[in-house]
């Protein structure tokens, strides 16, 4: 995380308000300068500051480092979650032995047919009010309110309508895995930025040779709503660790990535 402000009070305050289960809340900072680090602390989190700015997989396995918990949520600081996200998604994980889980979203790394349409919507909302209104806490809360309207309501509708549904895959701005998916699989590649694509599919090259974890899934019915990359298009510096980053290419062969890849967007959909 590094600065936006406005966009961390509103994590924050979905964190607090639709979380059921305890929890600590480790927030990795790349030297903000907005008073970001000491509003995450003013929520009781453990704000780890870095010097510089890091890339997202670096930071990721730093708060694994700090992590007490079996139950790990990697979480990008531009997202809502929707009520009781956290109970629910762990009693799921656990009937169906899922190590690494993500959520319904408007910004899954599968090209859902029917998230279409939502993804549109969302890009038409968030082009015009960043042009008009900028990064502010009341353009931010705007875009939320145009593009679902009553967030609990609309997000009770999509609970409904996907109960039950897992899809093979994974939201990459929000990857939930225990403690022991994060040790078999090596944690975080800090080579990629591209992070999460390489998460699932060393999850299910591991799946494929040992069998003694399954592939990604996201279970739909929970929705956390992306705003996507705001940092990058607006206070984005270079990160301290990018002469070290490669590309998914570079380090996936094609065979292996259309391989692997494959049920991301053919996946329907299974009930529990």
């Amino acid at each position: 995380m590094r600065n936006q402000y406005a966009m961390n009070l509103l994590f924050v305050e979905s964190l607090r308000k639709y979380t059921l289960c305890p929890f600590e809340l480790i927030v990795i900072d790349n030297a903000s300068t907005d008073g970001s680090a000491e509003l995450f602390e003013s929520f009781g989190a453990r704000v780890i500051r870095n010097a510089d700015n890091y890339s997202y997989p670096c930071c990721m396995n730093r708060g694994f480092g700090e992590a007490k918990y079996d139950v790990l949520a990697f979480f990008n600081n531009d997202i809502i979650v929707s009520r009781g996200w956290d109970k629910r998604l762990v009693e799921v994980m656990r009937a169906e032995g899922l190590d690494v889980a993500g959520f319904g979203s408007n910004s899954p790394l599968e090209k859902y047919p029917d998230t279409r349409g939502l993804k549109r919507r969302w890009k038409r909302v968030k082009n015009l009010l960043l042009y008009t209104l900028g990064f502010e806490e009341y353009s931010l809360r705007l875009m939320l309110r145009l593009a679902y309207g009553n967030w609990d309501r609309w997000t009770d509708g999509w609970r409904a309508r996907y109960s039950g549904i897992l899809r093979e895959g994974l939201t990459g701005s929000c990857v939930v895995m225990t403690r022991r998916g994060y040790e078999l699989l090596g944690g975080w590649d800090e080579r990629l930025q591209t992070a999460d694509y390489d998460i699932y599919m060393k999850a299910k090259s591991r799946h494929l040779s040992h069998a003694d974890i399954k592939p990604p899934a996201n279970v739909m019915e929970i929705f956390v709503h992306h705003y996507g990359r705001l940092t990058l298009k607006k206070d984005y510096i270079p990160f301290k660790d990018m002469a070290n980053i490669i590309s998914l290419e570079e380090k996936w062969t094609d065979d292996e990535r259309r391989d692997l890849l494959h049920d991301l967007n053919h996946e329907k959909g299974r009930n529990l």
